[in-house]
């Protein structure tokens, strides 16, 4: 897959192609329908498929500290749209100046002048422009113009997660900010993930027997509640089962909030340095500040053997 930071990385002699424009944060399973959609669109006309995204988030621009968590760093959704097919991704911008194009200016300078667009596909409150003035509709009205069809699809789609709700990237970040992994997964088609480098912590962990990888997470990342979770630590293409506590280690009167992933039955790994993947498949405790060493030992003994079985029954 092309990737494409700015309108002068599109090369000059690109043709015709499939269009989709949007955050995707997460490329959840209403993003995925509608990527999905523009993919297939563009096998049928033999012309290549480009999703539209943009950096930094629009609301940290349009108002300034508002930036949501993140469901996926840019390098993450990319290789998740690559595996749903997509040709080219384009990472625009996003400045004060660039949120002031008027709708009309946006589908000339991106969608005709650069891209070519044979087909528009968008969900059906797919907003765009200055001040989210655009609409599918409006969108439709210039493709007569310009020469595209736009396509839209019902992302609409729903199940238990959220108590029915459709679901979405705001829903998705509810679920994870209350430690609802398994909903959120259920959105995500797979588990939440979060992303950086292993640092030094206080390494209590190693002390008490269980060394665990203390994960500082890029920025804006959306990360779940306090607590205990079972899932997985990737490092370099390797998913080893974990017990991940997500907090500030209350028995020691801790302030900072951290990640920190303890690979069960893995000795003597060396992580630190190391660009690491920590993966939510389930909840298992809250957050507890213990009455002492022992008493939480024993309780960390237990968050293992139970995060364990978890991760098992799922690769089963």
């Amino acid at each position: 897959m092309q990737r494409w930071r700015g309108l002068e990385d599109i090369p000059q002699d690109w043709g015709r192609s499939v269009v989709t424009i949007g955050s995707y944060d997460g490329v959840h399973r209403g993003h995925q329908l509608i990527i999905g959609r523009a993919v297939a669109r563009a096998r049928e006309l033999g012309v290549p498929a480009v999703v539209v995204t943009f950096d930094p988030h629009p609301s940290e621009v349009v108002r300034p500290g508002s930036h949501p968590p993140l469901l996926a760093p840019h390098h993450r959704r990319a290789e998740l749209m690559a595996e749903l097919g997509v040709d080219a991704l384009l990472i625009l911008p996003f400045t004060t100046e660039f949120s002031k194009l008027s709708p009309a200016d946006f589908v000339v300078k991106v969608l005709v002048d650069k891209l070519h667009a044979r087909v528009v596909v968008e969900g059906p409150n797919f907003r765009f422009g200055h001040k989210a003035a655009g609409n599918v509709d409006f969108l439709t009205e210039l493709g007569a113009t310009y020469d595209y069809e736009v396509d839209v699809v019902d992302l609409y789609v729903s199940g238990a997660a959220g108590g029915g709700e459709p679901f979405s990237s705001t829903l998705t970040r509810r679920l994870v900010a209350e430690g609802d992994v398994t909903g959120a997964a259920e959105i995500l088609g797979r588990p939440h993930r979060v992303e950086g480098i292993v640092v030094r912590g206080a390494q209590r962990g190693r002390e008490l027997g269980f060394p665990t990888a203390n994960v500082e997470t890029l920025p804006h990342t959306a990360v779940p509640a306090d607590g205990v979770y079972a899932g997985w630590l990737h490092v370099e293409g390797e998913a080893m089962p974990a017990a991940i506590s997500v907090g500030t280690n209350p028995t020691f009167d801790g302030t900072e909030r951290t990640v920190e992933a303890y690979a069960i039955d893995r000795v003597g790994l060396d992580l630190y340095g190391l660009h690491v993947a920590v993966e939510f498949l389930a909840f298992v405790r809250g957050m507890v500040k213990f009455d002492s060493i022992e008493t939480l030992l024993v309780a960390m003994a237990d968050d293992v053997k139970r995060s364990r079985e978890l991760v098992e029954a799922a690769e089963a």
